[in-house]
């Protein structure tokens, strides 16, 4: 082996290694796999999905807890879709699997003017196929490949076309009670991720639905944190920090937090200091962190 060749074999061994860290801590972060479980790992054929099958493999072999994994696919029938890539590749790794054939392509095509976005009702019917399926085969979780910058998108999708503080949780119960969806990837970097398929040379399928369309607001989005990440590196990591460091209590929100019920405690001791330089004491404090000194 050449100079060259163990060079990349010691950066995919890192890079590796770093992946399924990340993938081990979200899912015990979040109790994503236990022991018994039937995971139903869903497959685009994207980078994405892929990896996240490859890493829940390696898993399933050292885990201390016992779970099946069952790989689906739903076929929506989009033209040119090249039928046999996924089942060739998934028999080439012995991993059990599904084919579920849906044209929601065409619902979407016929439901959705043209130009207009057709993620939404594409990803509501991709859901409710893959919900059914999921009762239907006594599936217990359902994985998506949704990394780090996914979640982060969808946070400021919802924060600026949305009025809503939402993102993607890591671990979701669905509106009927009926299923649990996963991210196992929701600590991954996507540029891991991508440099993660380049090394295993993954089949990669292309979207046609929705890749080719070029106005999403997401690529927007996706843009202005690729732009972020390269001025400002570390701004990721601490936006998504933030949005598993909460505080009700600071926020607008009646409805996370009484702030109608708040009341002063005449009991309580006066403890603030009364020298001249006591605005210096609140700083600290939170929501007063922007007083001048």
């Amino acid at each position: 082996m050449s100079d060259l060749e163990q060079k990349s074999r010691t950066q995919f061994n890192k890079l590796q290694k770093r992946l399924r860290r990340c993938v081990g801590e979200a899912i015990a972060d979040f109790n994503m796999i236990e022991d018994g479980d039937k995971i139903m790992v869903c497959l685009s054929g994207g980078k994405d999905s892929y990896t996240m099958l490859d890493i829940l493999l390696n898993l399933q072999k050292t885990a201390p807890v016992g779970f099946d994994i069952i790989a689906v696919n739903l076929d929506q029938k989009q033209p040119g879709f090249p039928e046999h890539v996924l089942p060739e590749y998934l028999k080439s790794i012995g991993v059990p699997y599904h084919i579920i054939e849906h044209d929601t392509y065409s619902i979407v095509k016929r439901i959705v003017p043209e130009g207009k976005t057709t993620c939404s009702l594409c990803s509501r019917l991709r859901r409710g196929t893959l919900y059914g399926f999921a009762r239907e085969h006594h599936v217990t979780k359902i994985a998506l490949g949704h990394h780090r910058e996914d979640i982060i998108e969808t946070f400021f999708l919802n924060l600026f076309h949305g009025g809503k503080l939402k993102a993607m949780p890591p671990k979701l119960l669905s509106d009927d009670k009926q299923n649990i969806v996963i991210r196992p990837l929701a600590y991954c970097r996507e540029k891991d991720i991508n440099r993660f398929a380049a090394f295993k040379k993954f089949p990669i399928i292309p979207c046609n639905l929705c890749g080719s369309q070029e106005n999403l607001q997401r690529k927007a989005m996706k843009q202005m944190l690729a732009g972020w990440d390269k001025q400002f590196p570390g701004r990721l990591e601490t936006i998504f920090a933030s949005l598993q460091n909460i505080a009700p209590s600071q926020m607008a929100d009646t409805g996370l937090f009484d702030f109608a019920g708040l009341r002063r405690d005449p009991a309580a001791a006066m403890t603030v200091d009364a020298s001249p330089d006591c605005a210096n004491a609140y700083a600290g404090e939170a929501g007063l962190d922007i007083l001048e000194r």
